[in-house]
């Protein structure tokens, strides 16, 4: 069974200081519908959108076309409670919330590596987005294979599962909302 724990947005930490995030944007998908929405990235191929950054970072955009991918740095603003074990998609049995991607976590961030397809502006047009319309963006990093890449890597509990499998549960969650 989950372990769920209260989630207080406006709680100090326990040493009594405090983080405080500002977005700096919007992310627009395509992705309205939680069971329509892929599971991660790499199953999102042919999934685009939008990242509108806010007027007064767009500066900050400056250089960024010259790289394939973007970290993009997000709030879960839709995700349930805080749970400290969960079950995730591609697998039925519970797992610590740290080992998994679930969007339940105490300080609600998402990460995803999304392609850049063009900049306009302000908008950046990508490919591969595993995220709901209208979420919060938070920061924009590339990503750059030298520094990126890790080999070999240990996946632990992911894998007992095997590709197929992922990515039937993965892209059939992708399907455009309609």
């Amino acid at each position: 069974m989950s372990t769920a724990v209260p989630r207080d947005r406006d709680a100090s930490f326990e040493d009594g200081s405090e983080i405080v995030f500002h977005p700096i944007g919007r992310i627009h998908s395509g992705h309205t519908k939680r069971d329509r929405t892929p599971i991660q990235p790499v199953y999102a191929y042919g999934c685009p959108g939008v990242v509108e950054v806010y007027p007064k970072f767009e500066a900050g955009l400056a250089d960024l076309e010259g790289f394939s991918h973007l970290f993009l740095l997000y709030h879960f603003d839709r995700a349930g409670p805080l749970k400290l074990t969960v079950k995730p998609f591609l697998q039925d049995r519970e797992h610590g919330l740290f080992a998994t991607r679930s969007p339940s976590r105490p300080n609600a961030i998402g990460l995803s590596i999304v392609e850049l397809i063009r900049r306009e502006g302000r908008f950046i047009h990508c490919d591969g987005l595993d995220i709901f319309d209208g979420t919060p963006l938070l920061d924009i990093k590339p990503v750059v294979s030298r520094f990126d890449s890790v080999h070999p890597t240990r996946n632990g509990w992911q894998d007992e599962v095997d590709e197929e499998t992922a990515r039937k549960i993965g892209i059939k969650k992708g399907e455009k909302d309609g």
